[in-house]
Formats: structure tokens, sequence, C-alpha cells
């Protein structure tokens, strides 16, 4: 049986990314996964307008809103969950958006290592 507590890169409870607008796979505003979250939307990024433009180049559009996914679109400042292998791809091309620790999802230290996350954290700079 799973524990019921989700743990962020610091060990600690998952605290939500966002509400405004509803994130996360499960849209509860955090960015928790499971077996079917093929993207593993494990990042809590704040979008920047390049970060935004870097996406739709490469066929993900978070901008256009789609009221039937309950999507409003983003716009620069927004927190919002990512995939980690996109949030990857924007750290390879110069665009990562920052990110909030807490509510980063402790599955992303599978991929990448807590000093670079420490890099783009918005609340730990170095």
């Amino acid at each position: 049986m799973q524990n019921d507590i989700t743990l962020n890169v610091l060990g600690q409870p998952l605290v939500p990314c966002s509400f405004e607008p509803l994130t996360g796979f499960f849209r509860d505003g955090c960015c928790k996964t499971n077996e079917q979250d093929i993207g593993s939307h494990l990042v809590c990024a704040i979008v920047t307008n390049d970060f935004l433009q870097f996406s739709l180049k490469r066929g993900n559009d978070l901008i256009t809103p789609r009221a039937g996914y309950q999507f409003p679109g983003l716009v620069a400042g927004d927190q919002w969950c990512l995939c980690i292998d996109r949030w990857l791809e924007a750290l390879e091309a110069n665009c990562a958006p920052m990110i909030q620790l807490e509510s980063t999802h402790a599955k992303a230290l599978e991929k990448v290592s807590m000093e670079v996350l420490m890099q783009y954290s918005q609340s730990h700079k170095l």
C-alpha cells in the first residue's frame, strides 16, 4: 500500500503548486504523479514568455485557452506542473523556468540532481 504523504525534492510533504490556474496531472493543484502520468508532471515551474514560446515550438501550446479541458492558457508568472523531460529540454536550450522546490515532486530527483534544481529554485538561492 502506498504512503498517503507525497514528498517534495526537499524530503518534506509536497506543497500545492497552483490553484489559479489549477494545475497538476490530477488537476488538484499539486505536482503528484502515478503510473498513468506518462509525462511525469513533476516540476512546479514559474513559466516565462521564453519558456512558453519554447514549449509552443516543441508542439505543446500552453498559451491558448482550451475550455473543454478547463485550461485558461498560461501567461508569464503562472505556476504550472511541467513534465520533467520538457523542463530538462528547456534547461538544455537555456530557457528553463525557475521552480518551486517545495512544490516539485521528489521523483524529479530520478532525472535531475538537487544541485541543478537548487540553481533554478525561486526560494533557495545558492
